[in-house]
């Protein structure tokens, strides 16, 4: 049994593991929510630690805060940015809807760091206080929502933009490479009119271009901060300048710049903003999902499916079918799309979960929130390394197909009418032979001028004819 040290707090005395930097009330909410032993996001956590700092750094400045305690404060809180502290940040996501639990973990981890690095007593709460110096001119009201938008926003910023920037490359250049590959379109998983594989491609690169566009619209959607508000958004209790110049440091440690909030009863009753930026992120998902999926079909086979494309082997796909693979990269993609899809209804819901002036969802709603931006940005760029990169045309099969396919006879309907080239089509299907036979047994046009008509490559760019 791990020794035990005896802390107060308001409510009492409680007992917290001796060597533990969380305190006692970080131990009741231990104890108070046992339900799913899943902590808050690492990001989370670590701009719970860049705001601490900016804090601190902030209250010395406007001589609230003796210089000795912000600078060990400040050490403290960098650790905990730096993920040194992380496994003491203990408390269930399904906590106090205000995070309140996790504010004070962070308070409490930080001073007793801090407590240590001057040479005292962990739980004294001397020369450090949680609550007096590290949440000084602080509500948990106000950390907390900011401490989502900074981790969140950081996230799109250094994880989902590099990564998707990766997969629309990847992209691009096979849009590059299989510019002048032939094959047939699909509309209603029918066959349809020709284009080229890389304009297919194309439009999955058009499409992550989109997606970049609004990763950059979720993060400016995050840009505000409540940091300032303290409990109801009147900011009692805290300097009036306090806000601008820990925000200012915020923006600085972070290479993001971030401002104070317009409103600050707007910021803290509400969380539209992660609203906005977790409905971008569903759109990216379902990119992805689409995207994910063309590939799946566009390899199926190898030799009873589509198979105009080649995916990478990538592990064997069956415990049961010797020599099987699967498309699993552009399955795990699919899933994670899901998933998001999933976490935004979660946001949504704890969105609306504001009564007043205070939301009451925050920690669940920033748990999916990130979650959404580290998914995304992992399946990503592991589909663009481990599939995109590595994908092959099978040209001769592509231009068989286009040979095979009833919609060549699109490009007959302006010479010979629409009826005609219906009941063209239909002999053909029932002949078992291509538009191209049929045209030529019931010579609908002089041989040359069929020719030209039926050339796949003058489907595919017909305005520039």
């Amino acid at each position: 049994m791990s020794k035990m040290r005896s802390e107060q707090d308001s409510m009492g005395r409680m007992e917290v593991p001796a060597d533990a930097y969380y305190g006692a009330q970080t131990q009741r909410a231990l104890l108070n929510f046992p339900i799913s032993g899943r902590t808050m996001p690492v990001p989370f956590t670590r701009a719970m630690g860049l705001i601490k700092l900016a804090a601190a750094r902030a209250n010395n400045e406007l001589g609230k805060l003796d210089g000795k305690l912000a600078k060990a404060i400040e050490a403290a809180a960098r650790e905990v940015m730096d993920g040194k502290l992380t496994h003491h940040f203990v408390v269930d996501v399904f906590q106090t809807g205000s995070g309140t639990s996790s504010n004070m973990n962070a308070n409490e981890v930080i001073a007793n760091r801090a407590i240590e690095m001057l040479g005292g007593t962990l739980g004294s709460k001397t020369p450090v206080h949680p609550n007096d110096h590290v949440n000084m001119g602080q509500s948990s009201n106000d950390v907390v929502p900011t401490a989502i938008h900074v981790a969140a926003r950081l996230e799109i910023h250094e994880q989902l933009i590099p990564a998707l920037t990766l997969l629309r490359d990847a992209f691009a250049t096979k849009q590059e490479e299989f510019k002048k590959v032939i094959k047939i379109g699909r509309t209603h998983l029918q066959d349809a009119t020709p284009l080229w594989l890389g304009q297919e491609f194309g439009g999955y690169r058009a499409q992550l271009e989109h997606g970049l566009a609004r990763a950059g619209k979720a993060s400016e959607a995050l840009a505000e901060l409540a940091l300032g508000g303290t409990a109801v958004g009147t900011g009692i209790n805290t300097h009036p300048e306090f806000a601008g110049k820990a925000i200012s440091v915020i923006s600085e440690m972070a290479g993001v710049e971030f401002r104070e909030a317009g409103d600050h009863f707007e910021a803290q009753s509400t969380k539209d903003a992660c609203v906005e930026a977790s409905g971008h992120l569903k759109t990216i998902a379902v990119s992805l999902m689409k995207i994910a999926n063309d590939v799946r079909w566009l390899g199926s086979g190898p030799r009873c499916g589509l198979g105009e494309i080649r995916l990478p082997a990538t592990q064997p796909g069956s415990s049961i079918m010797p020599g099987k693979v699967n498309a699993v990269i552009a399955e795990s993609v699919t899933m994670v799309a899901a998933q998001v899809m999933g976490n935004d209804t979660v946001v949504a819901l704890a969105g609306m979960s504001g009564n007043f002036e205070l939301n009451i969802m925050m920690p669940v709603l920033a748990l999916n929130l990130i979650q959404s931006i580290e998914l995304l940005s992992a399946a990503s760029r592991n589909f663009a390394e481990k599939c995109v990169a590595g994908i092959e045309a099978d040209v001769e099969r592509c231009e068989s197909m286009v040979e095979q396919s009833l919609a060549m006879v699109t490009a007959l309907a302006p010479r010979i009418g629409y009826d005609q080239a219906a009941a063209l089509a239909k002999e053909a299907y029932a002949s078992g032979r291509t538009v191209r036979e049929v045209a030529l047994e019931r010579k609908v046009l002089p041989e040359d001028e069929l020719e030209q008509a039926l050339d796949p490559r003058s489907m595919t760019e017909p305005h520039a004819e």
